[in-house]
């Protein structure tokens, strides 16, 4: 119901959806490597048969993870240059092509620079990928390659077929450095690949960087000392420059207002991609005598907010008379606030509101969402709660109220199984900028600051590496191989390479909603397999040339447990058209195991710029996809994804508070069938596999406008065993544009007419 109120979408051609294939016979295609210079190599690939798009696959380049592009079509030879290569430097390369519809998996190759192209094994991987790490470590090692054996050593020396064999994990428990080769029969060995580790100690350390950085001019930081006319002047001009959603939701101003401890008598408007925020270590050290506002500001809102995305309030205190708005929809996190008073959730005009997510905040008064579809708060306290239209969340809430899902639509859990702050930028006594690291809490309820300061850590600015206007995917990777965390001030980042974090314990932080978009269908970014990385504050935008991924957290096939120091992904979402025409196959895959998702919106655009929005246009397969063992996802947005919104492999998962629009402009329903022959895609799936999952608050809606004769035969597809449990799960028909059948399985009503849910209370 959000863009539906305010315009509609224009129809798009049909695509036939994909499935995909095992791999088939070298007759579809032929294939080649050509060196083009001493450092680059193009790989050419032609089919029999057109294909819509040809993806390549490889890995190899020093410094480097797996990179997966899209081809360039040239007289149908798809190629692509691969840089960054030296002589004896061997590729491992595959590749994924389409055709007559369905999509397809060729078997591994390998080039050597400067070498043969004779077939050769794929060189070993191994889970977790070497670096730092404070204690053993238990270590996978694979090869690509079918019916490969792999020999191994741990003492330096280079392995041969004579070495150990491989056979399952080995143990790391000192530091050492695990060579790796693999055979297979008819093929030349593999490449040495080798893996470093450093047991008990830490991570390379970051070249010293300036403890009072210039954060550049799309930051704004307040003094006390500074009258209020000119602070007033500033937060004015930044609203007035963010605040049209015709003009502002789709261009790429981005600011940050920070405010010093001390005492501001402000009234703090906040427009698109706005980050305000107190730079205290606690959020009673910035007070506001005013307010921090977010409204339907504009005539062409038409008294609703259902599009005041990207945007955010955090760690600062608001004296409001009156009661502090926040009238919000995705994107647009309240995190450690303290309202002295009610907070208001709504449209000053009541109109409709989709938001939305509080953690770590207290309101001591009422906070009351009236209007608002839905809504997730984690971790906080409250007065008291007032309102519910279909979907209200709440997992550690002081003042919640009790479970009574459907009528009114509230369920409530006592603590959040596993919870981490952001972490957020601060100032010292000394006047030197840090980052404080909140710790772990599990079980939690309250905020984390309720009883003093936020437990947790603090690390200098100087370990930070402040990316900037002039910054490249090169100088941020240079930054993170040297050991340093990264700093993201706003602008629009163009990526030409793929940025991997690969050391434990990294924090990449962003205000003003930096967004990262990757150019020539690089994956935007890559984690590893480790322990402890924290993301916050990012936006993924997807490039008009096919991505993969837009984000990776951990290897493919990853095992370790980081239960005790889990990867966090934190206001960290995707955009997959709107403003460009962004292609992106998935936007977030989860691999490894433990991680924390807490509020992520992954969104393929509905509306957006003329030609940047269509069926055809902005493609986008899958939202979020979780191999990952024990993930927990809190506050997962997911919307208008073209096959499974959300499908989740891994063991052990668990989600709290999910909302999805399925896409409102499929063309037909042959377009748009799932692989198991029924109406639709599932926006949540549950894999076949999977023994155990549980997930609490979940809707999806429909808006087939395009095409209202459209169906989905269910919203959410579960394997039916006992381990598998959802409560509070519900469907809408926006307006009655098309139906859903069941809510899950085939349980649950079809839609009905009146923009009412189909509820279901518990499944099984």
């Amino acid at each position: 119901m959000r863009r539906l109120l305010l315009r509609a979408l224009i129809g798009a051609v049909a695509l036939t959806a994909t499935t995909a294939l095992p791999a088939v016979a070298a007759t579809d295609y032929t294939q080649a490597v050509t060196q083009v210079s001493a450092s680059q190599a193009r790989i050419a690939f032609t089919p029999t048969t057109a294909s819509q798009y040809v993806d390549v696959h490889y890995t190899g380049v020093p410094g480097l993870g797996q990179q997966n592009v899209r081809m360039t079509d040239n007289a149908g030879t798809w190629q692509w240059t691969v840089n960054g290569l030296s002589t004896g430097t061997v590729l491992d390369y595959w590749f994924t092509y389409e055709k007559n519809g369905p999509q397809y998996d060729t078997p591994h190759f390998s080039y050597t620079q400067g070498g043969s192209t004779t077939p050769t094994a794929a060189a070993p991987t191994f889970s977790p990928a070497g670096g730092s790490y404070a204690t053993a470590q238990t270590v996978t090692i694979s090869t690509a390659t079918s019916g490969a054996t792999i020999r191994y050593t741990v003492d330096g020396s280079t392995p041969t077929a004579s070495s150990p064999q491989y056979t399952g994990p080995i143990t790391v428990s000192s530091s050492q450095t695990v060579n790796a080769i693999a055979l297979a029969a008819g093929m030349a060995n593999s490449p040495v690949a080798s893996a470093a580790y450093s047991i008990g100690t830490t991570s390379a350390t970051c070249p010293t960087q300036s403890d009072t950085p210039n954060f550049g001019p799309n930051v704004h930081v307040f003094d006390p000392g500074m009258s209020a006319a000119s602070i007033q002047a500033q937060l004015d001009a930044d609203f007035n420059a963010q605040k049209d959603t015709q003009t502002a939701q789709f261009a790429e101003r981005r600011v940050a207002e920070l405010f010093k401890p001390g005492t501001y008598g402000v009234n703090d408007n906040v427009g698109f991609y706005t980050s305000v925020a107190g730079l205290g270590q606690n959020p009673d050290d910035v007070t506001i005598n005013g307010h921090v506002t977010v409204d339907a500001f504009n005539p062409s809102d038409a008294g609703n907010a259902t599009q005041n995305f990207w945007r955010s309030a955090e760690n600062m205190a608001v004296n409001a008379t009156g009661g502090d708005r926040w009238a919000v929809a995705q994107a647009a996190p309240f995190r450690r606030m303290d309202i002295r008073g009610d907070l208001q959730l709504y449209p000053a005009s009541y109109g409709w509101a989709s938001g939305g997510y509080i953690a770590d905040t207290k309101v001591s008064g009422q906070t009351a969402s009236i209007s608002q579809q839905q809504w997730y708060t984690r971790d906080s306290s409250f007065g008291s709660w007032s309102g519910g239209v279909w979907n209200m969340v709440f997992s550690g809430v002081n003042g919640a109220p009790a479970t009574t899902f459907p009528n009114p639509p509230e369920t409530t859990l006592g603590t959040t199984p596993v919870s981490r702050d952001v972490p957020y930028l601060y100032i010292d006594g000394s006047g030197k900028y840090r980052v404080f690291l909140p710790s772990l809490r599990t079980n939690a309820s309250g905020p984390s600051w309720a009883n003093g300061s936020t437990p947790g850590t603090s690390v200098p600015m100087s370990q930070f590496y402040v990316v900037k206007a002039g910054d490249t995917a090169a100088t941020i990777n240079s930054a993170l191989n040297s050991g340093c965390n990264l700093f993201f001030t706003p602008g629009v980042y163009h990526l030409n390479q793929t940025l991997n974090v690969t050391k434990a314990n990294t924090v990449v932080l962003g205000i003003g909603y930096p967004t990262l978009v990757p150019d020539n269908g690089v994956n935007a970014m890559q984690v590893s397999d480790v322990d402890g990385v924290r993301l916050k504050g990012l936006l993924f935008d997807a490039g008009t040339t096919n991505s993969a991924a837009l984000l990776t957290v951990g290897q493919s096939g990853s095992s370790a447990s980081h239960a005790s120091n889990p990867t966090s992904i934190q206001d960290v979402f995707f955009r997959v058209g709107g403003e460009i025409a962004g292609k992106a196959t998935a936007s977030l895959i989860v691999n490894s195991g433990n991680t924390l998702i807490d509020h992520i919106w992954a969104w393929r655009a509905d509306h957006g710029n003329g030609g940047t929005v269509g069926w055809g246009t902005n493609t986008a397969d899958n939202g979020v996809i979780v191999n990952g063992n024990n993930v927990l996802a809190t506050g997962l947005f997911v919307e208008h994804y073209q096959k499974y919104e959300v499908t989740w492999n891994g063991q052990g998962g668990r989600t709290i508070f999910f909302q999805n629009e399925m896409p409102y402009d499929v063309p037909n329903q042959a377009a748009w069938m799932a692989p198991n022959g029924v109406n639709g895609y599932a926006a949540y799936k549950v894999g076949a596999g999977v023994t155990s999952h549980e997930a609490w608050g979940l809707g999806s809606y429909n808006y087939f406008n395009v095409n209202p004769s459209v169906n989905a035969y269910h919203a959410f597809e579960v394997p039916n065993n006992s381990g598998v449990r959802f409560h509070s799960l519900l469907t809408v028909s926006l307006n009655y544009q098309g139906t859903i059948t069941h809510v899950i399985n085939d349980t649950g009503a079809v839609t009905p007419s009146g923009t009412v849910p189909s509820n279901v209370v518990s499944y099984p």
